[in-house]
Protein backbone atom coordinates (compact mmCIF):
# COMPACT_ATOMS: atom_id res chain seq x y z
CA UNK A 1 0.00 0.00 0.00
CA UNK A 2 2.97 2.04 0.70
CA UNK A 3 4.66 1.91 -2.84
CA UNK A 4 1.38 2.58 -4.33
CA UNK A 5 0.41 5.93 -2.34
CA UNK A 6 3.88 6.67 -3.20
CA UNK A 7 3.49 5.95 -6.54
CA UNK A 8 0.75 7.52 -7.15
CA UNK A 9 2.01 10.85 -5.38
CA UNK A 10 4.52 11.21 -7.64
CA UNK A 11 2.74 10.43 -11.03
CA UNK A 12 4.90 7.19 -12.04
CA UNK A 13 2.99 4.00 -12.83
CA UNK A 14 3.98 0.58 -10.88
CA UNK A 15 6.06 -1.82 -12.00
CA UNK A 16 6.48 -5.45 -10.54
CA UNK A 17 10.29 -6.26 -9.86
CA UNK A 18 10.78 -10.33 -9.80
CA UNK A 19 14.32 -11.53 -9.47
CA UNK A 20 15.42 -15.38 -10.46
CA UNK A 21 18.45 -17.00 -10.57
CA UNK A 22 19.63 -19.95 -12.99
CA UNK A 23 16.04 -20.46 -13.77
CA UNK A 24 15.68 -22.43 -16.90
CA UNK A 25 15.19 -19.57 -19.86
CA UNK A 26 12.15 -22.19 -21.12
CA UNK A 27 9.81 -21.93 -18.52
CA UNK A 28 11.24 -17.66 -17.85
CA UNK A 29 10.20 -17.30 -21.34
CA UNK A 30 6.81 -19.29 -20.33
CA UNK A 31 6.44 -16.59 -17.52
CA UNK A 32 6.82 -13.85 -19.51
CA UNK A 33 4.11 -14.42 -22.23
CA UNK A 34 1.84 -15.38 -19.82
CA UNK A 35 2.03 -11.97 -17.99
CA UNK A 36 2.11 -9.98 -21.38
CA UNK A 37 -1.14 -11.59 -22.34
CA UNK A 38 -2.86 -12.15 -19.04
CA UNK A 39 -1.71 -9.12 -16.60
CA UNK A 40 -2.40 -5.66 -16.56
CA UNK A 41 0.90 -4.93 -14.62
CA UNK A 42 4.00 -3.64 -15.77
CA UNK A 43 6.40 -6.04 -14.97
CA UNK A 44 10.89 -5.88 -14.80
CA UNK A 45 11.65 -10.06 -14.75
CA UNK A 46 15.62 -9.99 -13.95
CA UNK A 47 17.19 -14.21 -13.72
CA UNK A 48 20.81 -13.92 -13.16
CA UNK A 49 21.78 -16.84 -15.43
CA UNK A 50 20.15 -19.96 -16.71
CA UNK A 51 21.64 -23.06 -15.58
CA UNK A 52 21.61 -25.78 -18.91
CA UNK A 53 23.27 -24.19 -22.16
CA UNK A 54 20.41 -23.42 -24.39
CA UNK A 55 19.55 -21.97 -28.05
CA UNK A 56 16.66 -19.95 -28.47
CA UNK A 57 15.28 -18.66 -31.98
CA UNK A 58 13.09 -15.95 -32.73
CA UNK A 59 9.77 -17.03 -33.74
CA UNK A 60 10.03 -17.09 -37.66
CA UNK A 61 13.94 -18.43 -36.89
CA UNK A 62 14.67 -21.42 -39.06
CA UNK A 63 16.88 -23.95 -37.38
CA UNK A 64 18.88 -25.05 -41.33
CA UNK A 65 19.46 -21.73 -41.39
CA UNK A 66 20.83 -20.72 -38.00
CA UNK A 67 22.37 -23.73 -36.61
CA UNK A 68 25.23 -26.34 -36.56
CA UNK A 69 22.84 -29.00 -36.48
CA UNK A 70 25.44 -31.64 -36.30
CA UNK A 71 27.20 -30.23 -33.48
CA UNK A 72 23.60 -29.34 -31.83
CA UNK A 73 22.34 -32.93 -31.79
CA UNK A 74 25.42 -34.53 -30.71
CA UNK A 75 25.87 -32.69 -27.75
CA UNK A 76 22.13 -32.29 -26.94
CA UNK A 77 21.83 -29.25 -26.47
CA UNK A 78 18.15 -28.05 -26.19
CA UNK A 79 16.87 -25.74 -28.88
CA UNK A 80 13.42 -23.57 -27.98
CA UNK A 81 11.56 -20.95 -30.86
CA UNK A 82 10.13 -17.94 -28.37
CA UNK A 83 7.53 -16.27 -28.61
CA UNK A 84 9.24 -12.85 -29.74
CA UNK A 85 11.22 -11.91 -33.05
CA UNK A 86 14.75 -11.06 -33.03
CA UNK A 87 18.03 -13.32 -34.13
CA UNK A 88 19.35 -16.64 -32.46
CA UNK A 89 21.38 -16.78 -29.31
CA UNK A 90 22.91 -19.08 -26.78
CA UNK A 91 22.32 -18.54 -23.07
CA UNK A 92 24.00 -20.15 -20.04
CA UNK A 93 25.28 -19.54 -16.72
CA UNK A 94 27.08 -16.63 -17.97
CA UNK A 95 23.90 -14.71 -19.47
CA UNK A 96 21.68 -12.16 -17.68
CA UNK A 97 18.44 -11.75 -18.64
CA UNK A 98 16.44 -8.44 -18.40
CA UNK A 99 12.73 -8.46 -19.52
CA UNK A 100 10.55 -5.35 -19.51
CA UNK A 101 6.71 -5.66 -19.72
CA UNK A 102 4.65 -2.70 -19.91
CA UNK A 103 1.24 -0.93 -21.15
CA UNK A 104 1.70 1.58 -24.05
CA UNK A 105 -0.06 4.29 -21.85
CA UNK A 106 2.66 3.71 -19.02
CA UNK A 107 5.68 4.78 -21.40
CA UNK A 108 4.28 8.21 -22.54
CA UNK A 109 6.32 9.36 -25.86
CA UNK A 110 6.94 5.73 -26.63
CA UNK A 111 4.84 4.54 -30.00
CA UNK A 112 3.97 0.71 -29.75
CA UNK A 113 6.34 0.18 -32.77
CA UNK A 114 9.58 -1.63 -32.14
CA UNK A 115 12.10 1.05 -33.54
CA UNK A 116 10.35 3.67 -31.05
CA UNK A 117 10.96 1.40 -28.09
CA UNK A 118 14.34 -0.17 -29.12
CA UNK A 119 15.42 3.77 -29.25
CA UNK A 120 13.96 4.05 -25.91
CA UNK A 121 15.36 1.77 -24.60
CA UNK A 122 18.63 2.88 -25.78
CA UNK A 123 18.40 5.85 -23.61
CA UNK A 124 17.36 3.69 -20.49
CA UNK A 125 20.81 1.49 -21.06
CA UNK A 126 22.37 4.43 -21.97
CA UNK A 127 21.57 5.42 -18.07
CA UNK A 128 22.96 2.15 -16.64
CA UNK A 129 26.03 2.52 -18.94
CA UNK A 130 26.65 6.30 -18.81
CA UNK A 131 30.94 6.53 -18.81
CA UNK A 132 31.40 2.99 -18.63
CA UNK A 133 33.28 1.36 -22.34
CA UNK A 134 31.52 3.11 -25.27
CA UNK A 135 27.85 2.11 -25.19
CA UNK A 136 25.24 2.28 -28.27
CA UNK A 137 22.22 1.02 -29.56
CA UNK A 138 23.18 -0.04 -32.77
CA UNK A 139 20.66 -1.47 -35.04
CA UNK A 140 19.00 -3.78 -32.63
CA UNK A 141 21.79 -4.12 -30.22
CA UNK A 142 23.76 -2.85 -27.43
CA UNK A 143 27.41 -2.63 -28.43
CA UNK A 144 31.01 -1.32 -26.45
CA UNK A 145 32.34 0.10 -29.25
CA UNK A 146 32.04 -2.18 -32.55
CA UNK A 147 31.57 -5.19 -30.00
CA UNK A 148 27.83 -6.76 -29.09
CA UNK A 149 27.19 -7.70 -25.55
CA UNK A 150 23.12 -7.33 -25.91
CA UNK A 151 20.51 -8.83 -27.75
CA UNK A 152 16.98 -7.57 -27.89
CA UNK A 153 13.27 -9.14 -28.96
CA UNK A 154 10.16 -7.91 -28.58
CA UNK A 155 6.36 -8.81 -29.07
CA UNK A 156 3.81 -6.24 -29.21
CA UNK A 157 0.03 -6.63 -28.36
CA UNK A 158 -3.01 -4.01 -28.50
CA UNK A 159 -1.99 -2.03 -25.32
CA UNK A 160 1.33 -3.80 -24.06
CA UNK A 161 4.67 -4.41 -25.30
CA UNK A 162 7.68 -6.91 -24.00
CA UNK A 163 11.35 -5.94 -25.02
CA UNK A 164 13.73 -8.65 -23.58
CA UNK A 165 17.59 -8.76 -23.51
CA UNK A 166 20.21 -11.28 -23.12
CA UNK A 167 23.59 -9.59 -21.98
CA UNK A 168 26.33 -11.33 -22.19
CA UNK A 169 28.23 -11.00 -19.06
CA UNK A 170 30.56 -14.01 -19.67
CA UNK A 171 30.43 -16.91 -22.59
CA UNK A 172 32.24 -19.66 -23.57
CA UNK A 173 33.86 -19.53 -26.57
CA UNK A 174 33.05 -23.43 -27.49
CA UNK A 175 29.65 -22.53 -27.68
CA UNK A 176 30.03 -20.16 -30.52
CA UNK A 177 30.47 -23.61 -32.93
CA UNK A 178 26.62 -23.99 -33.04
CA UNK A 179 25.71 -21.02 -34.38
CA UNK A 180 26.26 -20.50 -37.97
CA UNK A 181 26.92 -16.99 -39.22
CA UNK A 182 23.30 -15.85 -39.96
CA UNK A 183 22.40 -14.85 -43.43
CA UNK A 184 21.04 -11.73 -42.34
CA UNK A 185 23.52 -10.11 -39.72
CA UNK A 186 23.84 -6.21 -39.10
CA UNK A 187 25.78 -4.21 -41.59
CA UNK A 188 28.32 -3.17 -38.52
CA UNK A 189 29.17 -6.62 -38.00
CA UNK A 190 31.22 -7.12 -41.59
CA UNK A 191 30.93 -10.25 -41.86
CA UNK A 192 33.40 -10.69 -38.47
CA UNK A 193 33.21 -14.23 -36.75
CA UNK A 194 31.31 -14.49 -33.13
CA UNK A 195 34.86 -13.99 -31.29
CA UNK A 196 35.53 -10.89 -33.51
CA UNK A 197 31.88 -9.65 -32.83
CA UNK A 198 31.20 -10.03 -29.52
CA UNK A 199 32.31 -9.20 -25.60
CA UNK A 200 31.87 -9.27 -22.24
CA UNK A 201 30.01 -6.83 -19.90
CA UNK A 202 32.12 -9.02 -17.09
CA UNK A 203 35.27 -6.24 -18.83
CA UNK A 204 33.35 -3.19 -17.88
CA UNK A 205 31.57 -3.82 -14.67
CA UNK A 206 30.45 -5.91 -11.47
CA UNK A 207 27.75 -8.24 -11.84
CA UNK A 208 25.79 -7.20 -8.81
CA UNK A 209 26.65 -3.12 -10.09
CA UNK A 210 25.01 -3.50 -13.28
CA UNK A 211 21.82 -5.01 -12.31
CA UNK A 212 21.37 -2.43 -9.53
CA UNK A 213 22.14 0.38 -11.85
CA UNK A 214 19.69 -0.87 -14.06
CA UNK A 215 16.83 -0.93 -11.30
CA UNK A 216 17.47 2.86 -10.31
CA UNK A 217 17.40 3.93 -14.10
CA UNK A 218 13.72 2.08 -13.96
CA UNK A 219 13.15 4.12 -11.15
CA UNK A 220 13.25 7.63 -13.54
CA UNK A 221 10.17 5.81 -15.32
CA UNK A 222 8.45 3.81 -12.45
CA UNK A 223 8.17 2.97 -8.62
CA UNK A 224 9.42 -0.26 -8.39
CA UNK A 225 7.70 -2.83 -5.88
CA UNK A 226 9.71 -5.73 -5.53
CA UNK A 227 7.60 -8.99 -6.08
CA UNK A 228 8.31 -12.52 -4.78
CA UNK A 229 8.88 -15.11 -7.45
CA UNK A 230 6.50 -17.79 -5.49
CA UNK A 231 3.72 -15.15 -5.72
CA UNK A 232 3.46 -15.22 -9.46
CA UNK A 233 1.65 -18.59 -9.55
CA UNK A 234 2.27 -22.01 -11.98
CA UNK A 235 2.99 -20.57 -14.87
CA UNK A 236 1.38 -23.42 -16.64
CA UNK A 237 -1.66 -23.00 -15.17
CA UNK A 238 -4.92 -21.62 -16.39
CA UNK A 239 -5.09 -23.47 -19.82
CA UNK A 240 -2.80 -20.89 -20.66
CA UNK A 241 -1.35 -21.74 -24.47
CA UNK A 242 2.09 -20.79 -25.17
CA UNK A 243 3.57 -19.16 -28.04
CA UNK A 244 7.08 -20.46 -27.30
CA UNK A 245 8.25 -23.97 -27.82
CA UNK A 246 10.80 -26.49 -27.58
CA UNK A 247 11.91 -28.20 -30.44
CA UNK A 248 12.17 -32.32 -30.47
CA UNK A 249 15.15 -34.20 -31.51
CA UNK A 250 12.98 -35.35 -34.60
CA UNK A 251 12.12 -31.61 -35.60
CA UNK A 252 16.42 -30.95 -35.36
CA UNK A 253 17.15 -34.33 -37.95
CA UNK A 254 14.32 -33.27 -40.25
CA UNK A 255 16.31 -29.67 -40.25
CA UNK A 256 19.83 -31.35 -40.95
CA UNK A 257 18.63 -33.53 -43.39
CA UNK A 258 16.88 -30.72 -45.28
CA UNK A 259 19.95 -28.50 -44.67
CA UNK A 260 21.94 -31.43 -46.12
CA UNK A 261 19.37 -31.79 -49.14
CA UNK A 262 19.77 -28.20 -49.85
CA UNK A 263 23.79 -28.27 -49.89
CA UNK A 264 23.74 -31.77 -52.32
CA UNK A 265 21.31 -29.95 -54.79
CA UNK A 266 23.19 -26.75 -55.34
CA UNK A 267 26.60 -28.54 -55.64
Amino acid sequence: MGILHEARKLGLPLMNVVRFKGMPILEQLFLEEKLLRTSSDNWCIVNDGTNTPSIVMGLSGKASELLELGFVLRDEVPVIRRFTGGGTVIVDHGTIFVTLICNKDDVPGVQPYPRSIMSWSGLLYGQVLRGIGDFQLRENDYVFGDRKFGGNAQSITKNRWIHHTSFLWDYEVKNMAYLKLPARAPEYRLARDHSEFICRVKEYLPRSLFVEKTTKALETHFSLQPVNSETIGAVHEGGFVHTTSLLTKQELKDALASSLESIAHSS
